[in-house]
């Protein structure tokens, strides 16, 4: 098969959360472990950070990534979803897995994946953890895909487990409260393991705490240590990632990692990983940002971020998921925005009219366009060099920009 057949029949045959939403949550681990067990157990066969929570997760995986590539190790990355190539989610000091390499695996393992009926997901973890096992990497950054307890990277055994916070995402799967969604995230502390939890939370702190003792994990609370570095990544709710990533890497026992080495890193996260869409701007006259905020936690940074820019008139392309619960997000948007209403081109896409329906039930005018892109379009036509484009509202809407 070729590479673009590989991924086609990656995407189409087997289910991706993504793209299709709850009928691809598997409620176990059995599949992830009998791939493991076919490809020889790879991840035991390096070390493991491993990254959970609702929002800044991506960011801070990057951040630990890259303070761990300035300290000479050789790094493993797993990430997801992707923004633009799917090789984006498997990297190695920043550099994707060959394309070869995706279709050497999937060719190699097609008749297990079949009849094993795995996952996207669970064939991609497979994948990643096989390649860092062959590349020898010193150490992987492992982020959790969904939710924590029953995702399927939760097969390895870290170094330090890291939680950043909670939010109220993926509730059809996770909890409708904060402590039921806490307890699922809790579920990639292990026994013996320090836990680094980014932010203390009243509704959550005691869930973390017991799991924690129940297992006899040190933890650590980010938010209640000072830490004063900068990051190349933009955007004040980083400061929040950089305290998380920070906690974590002083939480490594076996890595001789300098003062120098966290500095740089944290300067050179986009160099060192090569890290797009968060706050990334992507031209001046207008400015055009975009970020993959998408939910009421990630997004009430953003605007905040968005609110103290300048401008003369703000325009924003907006995309959500079908799954998302508006109420909660679209009161948080600017009035005084111009909005170019989309849908992202997947199958979970929520329809741009429908969006621009309920859009005005909370004041925010604007058109409906037929793609992401021709939205993105119109909105420079009518931006002058003294506005400001935003663009956001789910990942995928951003993906399609970049």
């Amino acid at each position: 098969m070729t590479y673009q057949e590989v991924l086609d029949w990656m995407f189409a045959q087997l289910p991706m959360y993504q793209r299709q939403g709850q009928i691809a949550f598997k409620k176990d681990l059995t599949n992830i472990i009998a791939l493991c067990e076919e490809l020889g157990n790879p991840q035991k066969k390096f070390k493991t950070i491993h990254v959970g929570g609702t929002n800044g997760k991506g960011s801070t995986s990057h951040m630990i990534a890259s303070i761990l590539q300035e300290a000479g190790y050789k790094v493993g990355l797993y990430t997801s979803p992707h923004l633009k190539n799917f090789t984006e989610r498997i990297r190695i000091n920043g550099k994707e897995i060959s394309r070869d390499s995706v279709v050497e695996f999937i060719d190699k393992n097609k008749f297990f994946l079949e009849k094993q009926g795995l996952s996207f997901f669970e064939m991609t973890v497979g994948m990643a953890f096989e390649e860092f096992a062959n590349q020898e990497v010193n150490i992987a950054v492992v982020e959790v895909g969904l939710g924590g307890r029953l995702d399927s990277t939760n097969i390895i055994t870290p170094e330090v487990s890291v939680i950043t916070n909670i939010g109220l995402d993926h509730t059809q799967f996770l909890g409708e409260t904060l402590p039921e969604i806490a307890f699922e995230k809790a579920g990639i502390i292990k026994r013996n393991v320090p836990v680094v939890i980014g932010e203390r939370q009243k509704e959550t702190e005691g869930v973390f705490i017991a799991r924690a003792e129940e297992y006899n994990a040190s933890i650590v609370f980010a938010s209640d240590t000072k830490q004063n570095y900068t990051t190349d990544l933009l955007g004040e709710y980083q400061k929040h990632n950089v305290t998380t990533a920070v906690t974590a890497i002083q939480q490594l026992k076996e890595f001789t990692i300098t003062e120098g080495n966290i500095k740089n890193g944290l300067l050179n996260v986009v160099k060192n990983t090569n890290l797009k869409g968060r706050w990334q701007v992507l031209q001046e006259y207008p400015k055009v940002i975009c970020d993959t905020a998408h939910n009421k936690e990630g997004l009430f940074y953003t605007l905040k971020q968005l609110k103290k820019e300048n401008y003369k008139q703000l325009h924003i392309v907006l995309g959500v998921v079908s799954d998302k619960n508006l109420n909660e997000i679209l009161p948080m948007f600017p009035q005084n925005a111009i909005y170019y209403f989309c849908k992202p081109d997947i199958p979970r896409g929520l329809s741009a009219d429908e969006l621009k329906e309920e859009a005005s039930r909370f004041d925010l005018v604007g058109e409906v366009f037929s793609s992401v892109n021709q939205a993105f379009e119109k909105s420079k036509v009518n931006a002058s060099n003294e506005d400001v484009i935003y663009i956001g509202g789910s990942t995928f809407v951003v993906a399609e920009i970049l």
